[in-house]
């Protein structure tokens, strides 16, 4: 089992042990990079006499590396990697039995809505979305079979902001877990586990991966008892990443916290320009001080991110022809990555949203902001929005 010391007690700064926890020196070689261990299976001395490798479906230790160095990031005991984020999240509600009830948060990745309102319902587990803005609300209307809240924050795409304490509270007082979403933010900007989230969730494929290169999944816990049982479904299922993705993902890690400054600062240059274009009817930003949610954000999150949703006057077709003008900002889903993508989350990421509680405005388009040069990114997108 991944188990790693908790940062809480370590002095080391972030920058820090995103480079060294967990990633000491190869012992027999001295590399200092984590190897690629690129087997399937492990030598053993004598039947059931192992290393504790023994079958790279089961552990591998590019992966053990992998795991070992987010979970420190993100304050937690145990930690576990996957192929994909939606790979996580699958083992994660595993957990759950026929019966069970999850509350989803009404704003949320299409896949994880797909995920949890078409599939998991197979096995008899049933769900509902609620606007988790409102902490007493979820109490006033709290379904007793409900085991897990899900969220985000901020959410995906319209950059809401939950009270990761105050929801933590309500899903405490009533004997059921808390499972943050931490991709938008990454454990550079936050550490739901240190602010009352029981499980925390990364599609690594975003920011901790960085270069848009690797696909891949993590799921983080101080719970020793679901600990064991993600460790068993991570086994059993097989949903895990190759040592090679582990390797991509453990090289974006040592460089998150300053891609994350880069990616933070260009946003809020874009931020700016959005704010004063006329085609521009709305601009979804946690560091916005009119942002319904920029106290919480201010209090959970080092800084506000490098995400941007914003809306268009001129609606659907207005919408759409933004994301295909751009030079720099490439239209594609996806997130996180060096370069900027642009998207329009009702046709492409949340198309499987459309007609539910959690259906996204067709007028939406949403930014990842890259780390190129903060000025060229603002004229590509003025220039896009001064052609509708």
């Amino acid at each position: 089992m991944a188990e790693t010391t908790d940062p809480a007690g370590n002095a080391d700064g972030f920058e820090t042990r995103a480079i060294h926890a967990g990633q000491d020196p190869e012992q027999v070689t001295g590399a200092v990079i984590t190897p690629i261990f690129q087997t399937s299976t492990y030598a053993q001395p004598s039947p059931g006499d192992h290393t504790g490798y023994e079958y790279s479906r089961t552990d591998n230790p590019t992966r053990t590396a992998l795991q070992e160095a987010l979970a420190n990031l993100e304050g937690a005991r145990y930690g576990y990697a996957f192929a994909s984020g939606l790979a996580a999240e699958d083992t994660v509600l595993r957990s759950l039995r026929a019966g069970d009830h999850v509350v989803l948060g009404n704003d949320a990745y299409g896949g994880t809505f797909r995920l949890i309102s078409q599939v998991v319902t197979r096995a008899g587990i049933t769900w509902s979305a609620a606007d988790l803005t409102d902490p007493s609300a979820l109490e006033a209307n709290w379904n007793p079979a409900t085991k897990i809240v899900w969220m985000e924050t901020p959410t995906n795409p319209l950059l809401t902001v939950f009270d990761i304490g105050a929801i933590a509270e309500v899903t405490h007082r009533h004997g059921a877990k808390l499972v943050v979403d931490n991709t938008f933010a990454s454990p550079y900007l936050q550490q739901p586990l240190t602010l009352g989230g029981d499980l925390v969730i990364h599609s690594t494929t975003k920011y901790i991966g960085g270069h848009s290169d690797v696909v891949g999944g993590f799921a983080a816990t101080n719970d020793q008892e679901w600990a064991e049982d993600i460790k068993y479904l991570q086994n059993a299922v097989g949903a895990v990443p190759a040592p090679m993705d582990c390797f991509l993902v453990l090289r974006g890690l040592k460089t998150l916290g300053v891609r994350m400054d880069r990616h933070v600062a260009n946003a809020e240059l874009i931020v700016e320009m959005l704010l004063a274009h006329p085609a521009v009817s709305h601009v979804l930003y946690p560091g916005l001080d009119d942002h319904p949610g920029a106290a919480i954000a201010a209090r959970q999150m080092r800084a506000p991110g490098g995400m941007i949703s914003f809306r268009v006057h001129a609606g659907l077709e207005a919408a759409k022809s933004v994301t295909t003008r751009t030079r720099l900002f490439t239209l594609a889903e996806s997130l996180g990555g060096i370069e900027s993508l642009i998207e329009h989350p009702g046709v492409m990421t949340h198309a499987s949203a459309a007609g539910s509680p959690l259906e996204v405005p067709d007028d939406l388009v949403r930014l990842s902001v890259g780390i190129e040069t903060g000025d060229d990114l603002v004229a590509d997108l003025n220039q896009a929005l001064d052609q509708i």
